[in-house]
């Protein structure tokens, strides 16, 4: 076999695709009937399908406030999940036409390592007996796993990221730890089909690493969705009794008192799945924190072993994975490339949408970087008026000098649709005045990112800045 790929995920499932399409004898090697990987099943893809049944309560109510009434809602929680449930297998089953069709050979077991040219492959539950497939090069795409805080009492009622999105039921009262990107869109969901949520995060903001000035906005609004928010406070001790989990906080926005919560979700991050039998037989290095180390071509220092995605470095996003599946399929076939992307776009799916790529505010502080920061409120949006969602601002983060686009934030409704325009900017070195003479079309949410350009220059038509000199 050319190529070997141990994982079926978004980078995984890529890199084979591309290799079979390069002509490569490709073999892909997951757990799951398909190929997905946890994006697809028990990630991205659903939390999505969730999120916009969330969006579709939430509007319903809103509307009110222009004049249209509907009778509350009635949630059907099984037609829900079922739905949720066809979202997946509709696109895993499309993934697993895709691979046949590339005559890719998908085998469905768990992988470990004999040596750095050889993979044993253990059926599945159902299957049978063991597979032993030698490859000049492999490709590692494990991905990642949910993290949990130690010392927790094995319940039930404890979720983590992947059995939150099961929907078993929605509790009466749910606490969410963490105030990361993956514990604020489970909450908003929660939230929407009627549990009363509150967040901890032991920090002193949401979604931390984020610029403040997109963060406010979310801030502001999940505040009036969720129960209560406690920030620099964290949990203390955790004990299952009648009818819920006992919790007692620490921190300066701890309550008094213990508190009682129908069911917990842990949202504290993820960790690599670097855990990979027989890894150790191979010169395959990682660093403390488990991921495992690569050079620019995503190449391990076992000249036939590459690894891509979460389990090769942050940040943990499915799309970085694919193009780092694809660089390495393409080194592997003999180009001579690099990943070394100026802008990877992350999106927070909450309502607002926050959205950032390329040099932030707080890196630039960080590094001490001299930036200028243009910004434009969704208050002076038309279209953002028309959608009675004002709630967003669109920044540009501009190099002083060259007067180039080094990085684009976004807080609004569609911001992750948005984003793209603003990695194209950067990726292309584009110029302020190459976005101001841009013309998008009116009325759109687009147009807050030419106009945002147009505040960098003194010259935004529905704000009044002073011209620049």
């Amino acid at each position: 076999m050319q190529l070997a790929v141990i994982g079926g995920g978004p980078g995984g499932y890529a890199a084979a695709f591309l290799a079979a399409d390069l002509g490569m004898k490709v073999a892909l090697i997951d757990i799951e009937a398909n190929p997905g990987g946890v994006c697809l099943y028990r990630g991205c893809i659903p939390s999505k399908a969730l999120l916009h049944a969330a969006r579709v309560l939430t509007e319903s109510r809103e509307a009110a406030h222009f004049g249209i009434q509907f009778q509350p809602p009635q949630i059907d929680i099984n037609r829900l999940r079922t739905w949720k449930e066809e979202v997946v297998g509709k696109m895993t089953g499309g993934l697993g036409q895709l691979s046949r069709q590339r005559k890719v050979e998908y085998i469905r077991g768990r992988a470990s390592l004999v040596d750095a040219r050889t993979v044993s492959i253990a059926s599945s539950p159902g299957g049978s007996g063991e597979r032993r497939l030698s490859f000049e090069h492999a490709i590692v795409a494990t991905g990642s796993f949910p993290a949990m805080l130690p010392g927790l009492p094995k319940s039930d009622r404890i979720l983590d990221s992947t059995s939150a999105l099961d929907i078993a039921s929605v509790p009466k009262t749910l606490l969410v730890v963490g105030g990361g990107y993956i514990g604020l869109e489970l909450g908003t969901v929660y939230a929407a089909l009627g549990s009363e949520v509150s967040v901890v995060e032991m920090l002193d903001g949401l979604l931390p690493g984020a610029d403040r000035d997109l963060v406010n906005p979310l801030a502001k609004h999940v505040e009036k969705i969720f129960h209560k928010i406690m920030l620099s406070t964290k949990v203390a001790e955790m004990k299952e009794v009648k009818g819920g989990l006992r919790v007692n906080f620490e921190g300066s926005n701890a309550p008094e008192g213990e508190q009682v919560y129908e069911k917990v979700l842990v949202s504290v991050g993820r960790k690599p799945n670097s855990a990979i039998p027989g890894l150790e037989k191979t010169r395959v290095e990682k660093d403390p924190k488990g991921f495992i180390k690569i050079d620019p071509q995503r190449r391990t220092a076992e000249p036939s072993l590459f690894a891509i995605g979460d389990v090769a470095g942050e940040p943990m996003l499915a799309h970085k994975a694919t193009h780092e599946g694809r660089t390495a399929v393409e080194v592997i076939h003999g180009k001579n490339v690099v990943f070394e992307p100026r802008a990877i776009p992350a999106v927070v799916f909450t309502d607002p949408e926050v959205a950032w790529c390329g040099l932030t505010e707080t890196q630039a502080a960080q590094e001490n970087r001299p930036v200028k920061v243009a910004r434009f409120p969704w208050g002076a949006s038309g279209r953002a008026t028309t959608l009675d969602r004002n709630d967003g601002v669109t920044k540009l983060v501009i190099d002083p000098e060259s007067e180039q686009v080094l990085g684009v934030g976004i807080t609004g409704v569609g911001a992750g649709e948005l984003i793209a325009e603003g990695v194209l900017a950067v990726e292309m070195s584009a110029l302020a005045a190459d976005v101001e003479l841009s013309i998008h079309p009116h009325p759109t949410l687009s147009e807050t990112v030419m106009g945002a350009a147009e505040v960098f220059n003194g010259t935004a038509t529905d704000i009044y800045r002073p011209l620049k000199k």
